[in-house]
């Protein structure tokens, strides 16, 4: 298995959940999320929401 990392930020709480669904969507049915790191930060007068997802790929059973 191959582990990888994917970091999702975003000052938009909306477009940041969609960028987090939209990812973890795409992943195969076999990958597995290991963890996801959360996180805000103070940016101006906004917020930045961030996300770390360690997942792994795995191979694909062949029948």
């Amino acid at each position: 298995m191959d582990a990888k990392f994917k970091l999702v930020t975003s000052r938009s709480v909306e477009n940041f959940e969609r960028q987090l669904d939209e990812f973890m969507a795409g992943l195969a049915r076999d990958d597995i999320v290991v963890d996801i790191k959360f996180s805000t930060a103070p940016i101006g007068s906004g917020v930045e929401y961030s996300a770390l997802v360690h997942y792994q790929t795995t191979e694909q059973w062949l029948d």
